[in-house]
């Protein structure tokens, strides 16, 4: 465990996945933890001890993950959180709610809180069914061609004048088109709501340009705090129910 024990000496705040999981009676499998930002943040995943594939092929693990910082930048973060197994993305758990999410400013008073956090994220094996489900209504979900085209110009419009900003999206638009069209990790669902979904998150984890950390570090930095893959994954899916003029999931705010 990436922890020091309550009253270090070093004056790290401790940090531990047990207390999280106390009274559960369902197996999950051993935590995984590390540290990122050369060590001022600190992460433990709880998974089930296997992935979970759904009547549409979707392959997925869930999660909960833990996150604190030893310099105060981050808020001690509990979120629940999906492995897509094919890609190897993290997506939003609850693709149509919020509160996926918990965070605990560090103070003396931190671990009271604890067991709010717990009851609060209903501990890993409650996304399943949740997230199972999602998949069956986007994969339903059908987006034409001429879909796909309105939800690319919505995403990424095209700026009127040539010069760096029409490059950018332009290749933007094409590296999406691909993913949809040609990804083995985006073309089986291409079609469908879940294919346009998978298709922007794909290429938000694997294919956009990353400043100032490696790409592993960066996609492990977001999985673990949140850092905009919920958003990413609910802007997604609101975008295209613009472009379909209807409702594809039940938003709350």
């Amino acid at each position: 465990m990436v922890s020091q024990p309550e009253g270090s000496r070093d004056g790290r705040p401790r940090f531990t996945a047990p207390c999280l999981l106390a009274g559960e009676t369902r197996t999950t499998s051993a935590d995984v933890t590390g540290l990122l930002r050369g060590g001022a943040v600190a992460w433990v995943s709880v998974e089930v001890p296997e992935n979970i594939t759904t009547p549409e092929g979707v392959e997925f693990r869930p999660h909960l993950f833990g996150a604190t910082s030893f310099d105060g930048s981050l808020a001690t973060t509990f979120k629940r959180a999906v492995t897509n197994v094919v890609c190897d993305n993290t997506m939003a758990a609850g693709l149509a709610e919020r509160g996926q999410q918990v965070k605990i400013k560090h103070s003396k008073y931190s671990k009271l809180r604890l067991d709010e956090a717990r009851d609060a994220l209903s501990i890993v094996y409650a996304v399943a069914d949740d997230f199972a489900q999602q998949v069956k209504r986007l994969c339903e979900t059908t987006v034409t061609d001429r879909q796909w085209a309105a939800f690319l110009d919505e995403l990424v419009p095209m700026p009127i004048d040539r010069g760096r900003s029409w490059t950018l999206a332009e290749t933007k638009r094409e590296s999406l088109n691909r993913l949809w069209r040609h990804d083995d990790r985006v073309a089986p669902w291409s079609g469908s709501g879940w294919g346009v979904l998978q298709a922007v998150n794909t290429h938000t984890h694997h294919e956009q340009t990353v400043r100032g950390a490696c790409r592993a570090e960066r996609n492990l930095l977001r999985a673990v705090t949140g850092g905009g893959v919920d958003d990413l994954d609910r802007e997604t899916l609101h975008t295209l129910e613009k472009v379909l003029g209807r409702p594809v999931l039940a938003f709350v705010a």
